[in-house]
Parts: structure tokens; sequence; C-alpha cells
């Protein structure tokens, strides 16, 4: 009896003995959930549990452990045992096979079908797959038929500390003002670490700083970046690298780590006032600079970059601040000295200024370091040049009256050389601004005289341009514009504004205005016009009409009478003198003419012709044209009717052996309608031998009588003809067509 109970006491503790070798140190394998779970058959457990727990536990059911540990990375010359499964059913007969199935199984996971032991086979990596989930059921051996229902549960891989932080983001480029006060934040970083979280230390990460001390500081759970010292100044050092360690296992000797760098770029701030280079500077400039050229460039030098180091310059003081200007570029970071006025060297030949260059963007928390600004002085000697020659004025205004006489002076320009050896001046016309040569100068004194008579009529300006030219170098030369204006002189008469003619109705009343005139004058007197109108002596005493002035400055005909007859005068002629105002005044004389009209009751005019009187109402020339051309038609009508009568009985010369074919000769030629003036001769058509062949341009064609005496001659025998003859009659916006034929 004492030896089977060692066995049996033997058999309870090999498990677990092989169990806890597979276990890893310090860590409780107790099973996470203990809750029973009822399957048909024994109850399938897992043999982790000491013996006493096993005696404690133990009833005719079983638990089920839903959950196994194994390490990571395990790596021994066999395979690791992960646990062991076992049913009451087995009576150790090696009647009952464990089959597992799920995550793994067979390839990762096997399990000794008799015993139940659960092996790992393979290297386990947590940070690929953290756990797995399988399935384990008891069959029995001969028949396969399941023992009992399959049971559920999880193989969990514990971590290990094999992965090092890695900062995914690295490196780093973070900026931070100059001159920041201690601890100001710069920037954070973050790394990263594969390792659970959960377990263990060995995803717990402390930063630290390999490099960049004394300058940065950082938070070793947090990783926030900060100023180490105060007022680090960019103009010294503008650029740090840092480098950043971070360590797992809360940073305890034997964790991993990893780093990373950071550069760190100090900003500018305004901390420099600007600095000329130099106190004093020298240019000099030709006195004939042309306005507005840069005599020469002052720079003040700022440490500072982009805005902070923008200055302004300013002349500030001297005895040329009227004279010079600088200006600032703000590409460069110079003023530009340049020339506002001209120089003259005979008169001043050096000017001193002083120059200010100041920043132009100010930051008031460094005010206290001084005035951002700075002054120089700048000395320029002006040179002497060959200058050209000066007029006395830009621009002159000459006047001349029209009727000036040839040769004489209208005027005079004056110039001189500015130089101290004061050449002699020789002027002369551009002939380009006086292409009529209207004018003369004089070479010597500038005088200018006229060449040509003037017409302030057809020019009242003349603009020419004078060239004062030194006699000792001829290529310093000048010009000056100069606006002659010419005078009005009383040399036009008055006239008629333009071509009146009036009309006076027969039956108007006395004294009713006829025609309004007004007159014009080419002369252009200081005071204006004022025309003064009359009747000719002759005809002061006109029976028929008589004027009146009126007050802007035209002039009303009016009628003395009614009863005007344009039968018995149909036109009358109005002559009317026109006299200025000038001195001596000049007249004209212009002619009115007047028409009598026949007026409507109202005043409107119908018709002035002396024709339209005797005309029918509603019958117009054009109409009675049209019936007589119609009358004189019918008359040829019946003339060449009598005369084919006549001739109707007389035999035609026909040869026997001829053939008698109908020929039909159609003529369309028109006459001459409302041109032709002569009568038509009835008698022509009737003794057309006396005619040589040829008929006015108002009658029957040349050809139409040839082919008619060729017929009486007998030339056309056994032919018919028929001639045809189409008038027309036109007359004004009427036209009649006749026609008639004859035939033989």
């Amino acid at each position: 009896m004492p030896e089977r109970l060692a066995e049996m006491l033997l058999d309870l503790w090999t498990p677990l003995i092989i169990l806890w070798i597979t276990l890893p140190p310090c860590i409780y394998s107790a099973p996470m959930n203990q809750s029973p779970v009822l399957m048909s058959g024994s109850p399938l457990e897992l043999n982790r549990l000491s013996e006493e727990q096993r005696i404690l536990n133990r009833s005719k059911r079983g638990w089920v452990w839903n959950q196994m540990f194994v390490l990571e990375e395990f790596s021994g010359p066999e395979p690791i045992l992960v646990g062991r499964l076992h049913t009451d059913l087995d009576p150790g007969s090696k009647k009952i096979k464990y089959i597992l199935s799920g995550d793994g199984a067979g390839t990762i996971f096997q399990i000794n079908d008799v015993t139940g032991d659960i092996h790992a086979i393979k290297r386990l990596d947590r940070e690929e797959k953290a756990e797995y989930t399988l399935t384990a059921q008891a069959v029995d051996w001969e028949t396969n038929k399941p023992l009992e229902p399959p049971s559920e549960f999880i193989i969990k891989v514990q971590d290990i500390n094999d992965n090092a932080p890695e900062f995914l983001n690295g490196p780093y480029h973070a900026t931070v003002p100059e001159m920041s006060i201690l601890g100001t934040s710069v920037t954070n970083v973050t790394a990263t670490d594969a390792d659970d979280p959960v377990y263990g230390n060995s995803a717990k990460l402390v930063y630290s700083i390999l490099e960049g001390q004394p300058y940065f500081s950082i938070e070793p759970e947090t990783a926030i970046i900060k100023t180490a010292l105060p007022n680090m100044d960019r103009e010294a050092k503008e650029e740090y690298l840092v480098v950043i360690q971070a360590k797992d296992m809360g940073g305890h000797s034997g964790g991993l780590s990893g780093t990373t760098t950071l550069t760190v770029t100090l900003t500018d701030v305004n901390d420099n006032p600007p600095k000329f280079a130099q106190s004093l500077y020298h240019f000099s400039v030709p006195e004939d600079v042309v306005l507005g050229t840069a005599i020469g460039r002052v720079k003040a030098n700022d440490q500072d970059i982009g805005e902070n180091a923008q200055s302004s310059y300013d002349i500030i003081d001297g005895d040329g601040t009227t004279l010079f200007e600088i200006t600032s570029d703000a590409q460069a970071q110079d003023g530009i000295i340049r020339l506002r006025k001209p120089l003259d060297f005979e008169t001043k030949k050096s000017y001193t200024l002083k120059v200010e260059a100041a920043n132009v963007h100010i930051d008031p928390r460094f005010s206290g370091r001084g005035p951002f600004k700075d002054t120089a002085t700048v000395k320029i000697v002006v040179e002497d040049a060959d200058e050209p020659p000066v007029f006395s004025s830009p621009t002159y205004l000459l006047e001349v009256h029209e009727n000036a006489a040839l040769n004489s002076v209208i005027g005079q320009v004056t110039a001189r050389d500015p130089d101290i050896t004061s050449s002699p001046i020789r002027f002369s016309i551009d002939r380009h601004t006086d292409l009529e040569r209207q004018f003369n100068i004089n070479a010597d004194d500038g005088k200018i005289t006229l060449a040509t008579p003037l017409d302030r009529e057809l020019s009242v300006w003349h603009n020419i341009t004078i060239i004062a030219t030194e006699i000792r170098n001829h290529s310093q030369i000048s010009r000056v514009p100069v606006a002659i204006k010419v005078l009005d002189v009383n040399d036009n008469a008055p006239e008629f504004a333009s071509e009146y003619e009036a009309f006076l109705c027969e039956n108007g009343k006395p004294g009713q205005v006829i025609q309004t005139v007004s007159a014009m004058d080419k002369d252009d007197p200081k005071n204006g016009h004022y025309f003064l109108y009359s009747l000719l002596p002759e005809m002061v005493n006109n029976p028929n009409f008589t004027i009146k002035k009126n007050e802007d400055n035209s002039l009303s005909i009016l009628a003395k009478h009614n009863g005007f007859n344009r039968q018995k005068q149909e036109v009358y002629l109005l002559p009317i003198i026109i006299s200025d105002s000038g001195n001596p005044p000049l007249s004209s004389t212009s002619t009115l003419t007047i028409r009598v009209c026949g007026c409507s009751s109202d005043g409107v005019v119908q018709s002035c012709n002396v024709e339209a009187y005797v005309l029918p109402i509603g019958l117009s020339m054009g109409a009675l044209i049209a019936i007589l051309a119609c009358i004189i038609l019918l008359l040829v009508i019946v003339v060449l009717f009598v005369t084919l009568r006549r001739h109707k009985n007389e035999p035609l010369i026909i040869k026997d052996d001829e053939d008698v074919r109908e020929n039909i000769i159609r003529y369309d030629d028109e006459g001459g309608g409302e041109e032709d003036t002569e009568a038509f001769d009835i008698a022509t058509l009737q003794n057309p031998d006396g005619i040589n062949g040829f008929l006015p341009r108002w009658g029957l064609p040349a050809q139409w009588w040839e082919e008619r005496n060729l017929i009486r001659m007998g030339l056309f025998s056994g032919t018919r003809i028929t001639l045809s003859l189409q008038f027309t009659f036109s007359h004004k916006d009427t036209k009649r067509n006749c026609v008639t034929q004859w035939t033989t």
C-alpha cells in the first residue's frame, strides 16, 4: 500500500513541476476565469494547479481554464510546453484522444493526442500577434466520437522587452526667437515602443538630451524641449543641433533606447541698430548732370536680417538740402543720393550734407538698447563742365499785327554762355517749325523779323523754335520755343452768314416779318461784332419792304403792304448794306431774293411757280404732257391707217418662180420722249420719199425708211413686212408708252 500511494502522488505532482518550469518567473499563472461550465461527460481541466488546489477544487465536474500564457521569442532546443489538457473520463487506458483546432493549430501549436500536452513549435512574436484562440475536444480513440462538447480557450503571448523606442517623425526642426527668456518652449518630440505598454516597463519611456546642453533642456516624461539659457543671440550663433534619447524600462539599466536629432534655429528680432560703414563720404558730380541722376550711395549695416534690417534714409542737415534728395533702396538696403535741382559750378563748387539711417520696424522690447539710428556726413564736389547756352526765358510770347510790314522786327530772344569762357552765341530758326519761312532771325542779336505777309484769318498762332549755338563749340546748343500771336486788324467786310432766300405769301399782311438774316465778319474785334444794316440810298423809300435791326445783331425784313401778285411780279431783289464797327469801318452789299408764293390760309407755302397758277386744280404738268402725247399718237395711227388704205390696191412685183414666204420684222426703237421738242410731222409718214433715209432725232429710225423704200421698189416682193413703232412720252413722274404697226 505505501508503494501504491507514492506512485499516485508522483503522478499528481509531475504535471505541476513541468508547468512551473514553462511559466516565466514572477508571474502569477492562476486562471483568469474560473467560472464552471457544464459539459457533456466529465469536465476538461488545465493541469496548472498545485495538488492542494486540485484537492480543494476536486468535484464530480472539473473547471474549464480559458487562458494560457507563453513567452515570446522563446528559442530552446525543444518545443516549449504551453499547458496540458485532461478529462476525468480518461482512466489511463489510452482510449481517449485529444484534438486541437483554431488559430495556429498544427502549425504553431501541437497537442499530444494521448497526454493532452500543448507545445509551441515556433518562435512567437507578440508584436506580430498577441493572442491565439483555440478549441480543444476529447473523442473516442476508436470511433472518433466526441465524449464531451468542445472547449474554447486563449493562448496569450507574454511580452518581453525586445523592441527599442523609435522616433517616427525624426529628425526634427524647430525655431525659437533669439533673446528669449529662460524656459521658453521650443517644441516637443514623441517616440514609440512596440512592446506591451500594459505588461511591465517594456514600453515606459524616459527622455534625455545627449547633446545640446547647456542651451536646451527636455522634460523626461513629456519630451518638451525648452531653452536652458536666456538671451541667446542669433548674431553670435544661429543654429543648434540637439541629440535626444528615449529609453524604455523607465530609464533603468538594461533598457533599450533610441535617438533622434533636433535642429533649433534662432529667428531674428530687431535688437541691433543700423551703423554706417564710414562716418564721411566723398562724391563728385559734373555741373551738367541730368536731374534725377544718382550721385552716390551710402549704406548703414544692420546685423539683423529681413524687415528688422530695413532702414530709411533722410537728409537732416547741410547746405544742399534743397538741391539733393536721398531715397532708400529696399533691395540693397542702402541710400541713393540724387540731384533735385540744376548745379552751377560758377555759383557754388561744393556742398555738405548730413544723412541719417533709422530702422523702420522697431521692437519696443529692445528700445532700451539705445536709438536705432545712425548719422554720417556726405561731401559733394561740383565739377566744371562746358554747358550749352542759356536763354533769358524758358519760353517767349510775341505779338504782331497781321498788317505788319515785311522785315519789321516783331521781337527778340537773348542767350548767354554760363561758362567762365563765355563763348559768343549764334541764333537760328529751326526750319522744321517754320516750313513756310514766314520769319527770319538776326544771327548775332536774336531779333526776329517778318519775312512774308500774315493773315490772322488763316492762322492766329505761329510756333517756332529758336536755336542758340556756341561759336567756339558747335556741339553746345540750346533750344527755346517762341509763340507768335497774330493780332487782328479790320480788313474784312461783313456779309450774310449764309445764302438767304425769302418767301412772301400773296395773302400776307402788312408788317409781317418775311425773313430774319444775320451777318458774319472774319475779323475778331476786341469788343465783339456790331453790325449796321441799311438799304441802298435809292431804295430807302422802297414801297414794298422795310428793314428792322434786332437786339441780337440780326435784321428782320418786313412787308409794307399786302396784295402781292406773282402774276405781276414773281421775284423781288432787295440789296442790303452791312457795315461793321471797325476803325475804319468796312461794309458790303448783300442782296436778298424774295419770291412771291401761293400760300394756304394758315400761311403755309404751297407753290412759288407762275404756271402753277393757271393749271386746273388737281392736274399736274406731267399729266397734261402725257395726255397730249396720247393725242398725237392717235393722230399718227389715223394717218398710218389712211396711208395703208391708199396703197392697198397697188400690185406687188412678184416673180412666178419665187417662193412667197412670210417674214415679219419688228422694230422696238424708242423715241426721244420728253426731251424731243420738235413737233411731229405727219406729212413725213404720208410722203416718205422726200426723206433721204434719215429722220429727225424725235422720229422714226433711218433703217425703218430704208426698208420701206425697198419694199416700194419691189426688193421684198412676196414678203409681208410689218413695221412697229413705239413712242414713249415721259414728263417728271409720268410716263406713257404707245405702240403702232404698219404692214405691207
